[in-house]
């Protein structure tokens, strides 16, 4: 574990587990490194240095009052990468994080960059807008924002409680683990930090990030998303994407991280073994 200081002086908490080629890990709104852990540990297992960070204003790194934004957010991830000296790495992002990494390749290119997984990522533009009309409607994101100032710690539990994991839908059965940590990572984000991260993920526009990828990407996305829908992120974000392969997870929810833990740290793999 360590930090990495960027510009502003804010301090980015993270993980460094095992060794080899890097994989860096970025993770979803509210939560922070430790809802990675179980392909953290997976990839640290079979022979690679799995990283992971707290995104500013969430988990142990600084709750700074400005920069929640992707342009800061990605020129955190910069600096995590070129503190650590990191090349030949292979970044994944998970639904905010995968915005957090198409926008560090956008502003800082993909000199250090072998390989870019996105999983239920919110690229290209979650927002529904006069040139995005598929996109989701702003009264979506005006509730989020409108639970997160009446009472934060219950919109946790129904997110998780609900369309996050998919636990809304006939017979599924998300362990309450799973669901509390959920709520125990969202907590630990500052109040301001993941409210203003609510603007980030859903109305920052990453069609021009996309098309700057020019490494091999994987797109991996359930079809029964709640939270990013399939056609809005990981459809759209593959038929965007040179030559971006898309593996669909028929029926699966938006936190496949937890409920497809196995299947994903299985594709994360078998990617990462792509690389010569």
């Amino acid at each position: 574990m360590g930090y990495a200081t960027a510009a502003d002086g804010a301090e980015i908490f993270y993980k460094d587990w095992g060794s080899g080629r890097p994989v860096v890990l970025s993770h979803g709104w509210p939560l922070n490194s430790d809802s990675w852990e179980a392909q953290q540990l997976f990839l640290a297992a079979h022979g690679y240095r799995a990283i992971a960070h707290d995104r500013r204003g969430h988990g142990r790194s600084t709750q700074t009052w400005d920069g929640n934004e992707m342009d800061t957010y990605a020129d955190d991830l910069a600096t995590l990468l070129t503190s650590l000296d990191l090349t030949e790495v292979t970044l994944v992002g998970f639904s905010t994080g995968g915005g957090e990494v198409a926008r560090y390749i956008g502003r800082h290119g993909t000199g250090r960059i072998a390989q870019v997984v996105l999983v239920s990522a919110v690229p290209p533009l979650m927002l529904r807008t006069p040139d995005n009309p598929g996109g989701v409607p702003v009264e979506v994101f005006d509730a989020i924002r409108a639970g997160s100032l009446a009472d934060r710690s219950q919109l946790y539990r129904d997110l998780a409680d609900g369309p996050f994991f998919g636990n809304n839908r006939p017979g599924a059965d998300v362990a309450a683990g799973i669901r509390d940590a959920f709520w125990l990572q969202g907590l630990q984000a500052g109040h301001r930090n993941a409210y203003e991260c609510i603007a980030a993920f859903s109305a920052t526009d990453f069609r021009a990030d996309l098309d700057a990828i020019d490494v091999p990407t994987l797109v991996i996305h359930g079809d029964d998303d709640q939270v990013v829908p399939f056609p809005v992120g990981g459809q759209a974000s593959a038929a965007r994407i040179k030559n971006a392969a898309l593996t669909v997870y028929p029926g699966a929810p938006h936190g496949i991280t937890d409920t497809h833990k196995e299947q994903l740290s299985s594709d994360l793999l078998a990617f990462l073994k792509e690389y010569a």
